[in-house]
């Protein structure tokens, strides 16, 4: 124990350290395939080198290879959100290191699990039915899967097609877990399986086409679908599902059978923690699951989804199995949750610790200032765009995404973003504009570690790369904007 407390008491000024000083850091490193591996020894050490060693090497060889998701440039994909609280959490956790696959094999991780799902419940404004029926799984990859046998199993409980007699509906811009799930399911032989898995039309901002969803549903033979997969927040450009538009479709043309109806709000659900933002789950109350990543913009360290489902039956019909070894008093009365019955694996970690420190730490408003801060951010980076003839803003901002693209062109856009991603000081992303494919770079702020300073220094960066001329660098010290 001492010897664990002095080097715990070392690793947390490691990170403390660390963190300190990712500013000074580029965000994504010079790294060559191989590099790392050709630092690392071909095989143990026979004796254990100690742990001076192990620290110089987590500074030389570990961190300068890596792309630091935390740090105030990082401005790609969506945010991967760490904060203090959630790390301490994370150290809570890892040290009790409990499973908590059955309330019996640890009962304050099964309910502080439910309790913290029904606080965020209300966070969000759900609806009551979601209330007792939600769990956290690791990504929104396996709420996705999960969502996916629940509505199978449901359908062949109504007598409905077996797997190879259904199919998989979601939009074009969804995110690609829905179709892996339909593959690990055994729905669609493989990504290009348009059969099982059908790709629905999107408007030019990437919302699903309802029109061509209807035609589909309409016009096409077996397999017919057993769940459809809306999306909050798509990956690409942070469009928004009409859920209820969705949902009275599937009403109008199976009204005698089940559609099962997911709804993917990884990034964009976290923003309804705000009242001015909660139109993003307009019509959430006709899904049967939603999920939500705090660990994309809520300030827990991944992995932590949060998956609520309309009838919990379906979903522990589908996943449940209990060998003799797990019988236990508990669990045959019937009056616990027993978490092992709602994901794919058996074991569970206790992952509601890191949620339940970052709840109590920044309480309701902490939660919306984090979420307002960078939305007020994203829309005076917006205005840069707008101000500027060079550029082109593709698709309307959702929240803290911004979509902009060079009016030189494709090409004009793809060398720019690689000449300030080569650069190292911020970092960003793209994706294929939905209206045309057109080459779209993605800024998109959400670190807890950024500040408006950071976001004034990328748009420097950008327009500078982009060859501006000086008085279109910078405003003369730029105001934060109020969130």
């Amino acid at each position: 124990p001492d010897e664990f407390r002095a080097l715990g008491h070392r690793m947390v000024d490691w990170i403390a350290d660390y963190l300190a000083t990712l500013e000074r850091r580029p965000v994504m490193p010079p790294t060559q395939p191989g590099d790392v591996l050709a630092a690392l020894p071909d095989s143990l050490e026979d004796t254990a080198p100690g742990w001076d060693a192990v620290f110089r090497d987590l500074d030389t060889i570990i961190t300068p290879n890596l792309t630091h998701w935390q740090h105030p440039g990082f401005f790609a994909y969506f945010p991967c959100n760490a904060s203090g609280p959630g790390i301490l959490g994370e150290i809570a956790g890892v040290g009790l290191n409990v499973n908590g696959m059955l309330w019996a094999t640890s009962p304050a991780a099964t309910e502080l699990e439910t309790r913290t799902l029904d606080w965020c419940a209300d966070l969000f404004a759900l609806p009551d039915f979601f209330k007792g029926n939600g769990v956290i799984q690791g990504t929104a990859s396996e709420a996705t899967l999960a969502a996916l046998l629940a509505a199978r199993g449901r359908s062949r409980s109504h007598r409905q097609p077996d797997t190879d007699e259904i199919c998989v509906v979601t939009s074009e811009q969804a995110h690609s877990s829905v179709t892996k799930a339909a593959m690990i399911a055994g729905i669609a032989a493989g990504p290009e399986d348009l059969r099982h898995v059908r790709l629905i039309k999107t408007h030019p901002d990437g919302r699903m086409d309802l029109d061509d969803l209807r035609r589909n549903l309409e016009s096409s033979p077996p397999p017919r679908p057993v769940m459809v997969a809306a999306t909050v927040g798509t990956t690409g450009t942070g469009a928004v599902d009409d859920i209820a538009g969705i949902r009275r479709v599937l009403d109008e043309i199976h009204p005698d059978r089940p559609v099962w109806l997911h709804v993917d709000a990884a990034w964009l659900g976290s923003a309804a923690v705000c009242p001015e933002f909660r139109r993003v789950l307009d019509g959430v109350e006709h899904a049967d699951s939603l999920c939500i990543n705090p660990h994309k913009w809520l300030l827990t360290n991944f992995d932590c989804d949060l998956f609520w489902v309309r009838d919990r039956n379906a979903l522990t019909d589908a996943l449940s199995i209990t060998p003799e070894y797990l019988r236990n008093q508990a669990s045959d009365t019937g009056g616990v949750i027993d978490y092992r019955d709602w994901q794919i694996p058996l074991g569970r970690r206790m992952r509601a610790l890191k949620l339940w420190f970052v709840l109590r730490h920044y309480g309701v408003e902490g939660l919306r200032a984090h979420i307002r801060r960078h939305t007020a951010w994203a829309e005076w980076f917006e205005q840069q765009i707008r101000r500027d003839d060079r550029f082109d803003l593709v698709t309307p901002r959702s929240a803290a995404l911004v979509c902009f693209a060079l009016r030189a062109g494709d090409d004009a856009t793809r060398a720019l973003l690689e000449k300030i991603n080569t650069a190292g000081e911020i970092m960003l992303s793209h994706t294929a504009a939905p209206a045309d494919g057109r080459y779209t770079i993605r800024f998109v702020p959400g670190s807890p570690h950024t500040e408006f300073r950071h976001i004034v220094r990328a748009w420097e960066v950008i327009s500078r790369a982009a060859d501006a001329p000086p008085d279109q660098v910078r405003e003369s010290s730029p105001k934060e904007p109020r969130s």
